[in-house]
């Protein structure tokens, strides 16, 4: 069993199908880039 993790904030992204316990780091999620947007709209 894998998990992709969410390297910014640490969340959970998915699970897939490996022989071993494996965790993947990804750059972004789709709630670090909700964020980066709530903050790039009140900064202007």
């Amino acid at each position: 069993m894998g998990t992709i993790v969410c390297q910014a904030c640490n969340s959970t992204i998915d699970h897939f199908e490996d022989e071993k316990v494996t965790v993947l780091y990804s750059k972004k999620c789709n709630c670090c880039d909700g964020e980066k947007t709530e903050n790039t709209k009140n900064n202007r």
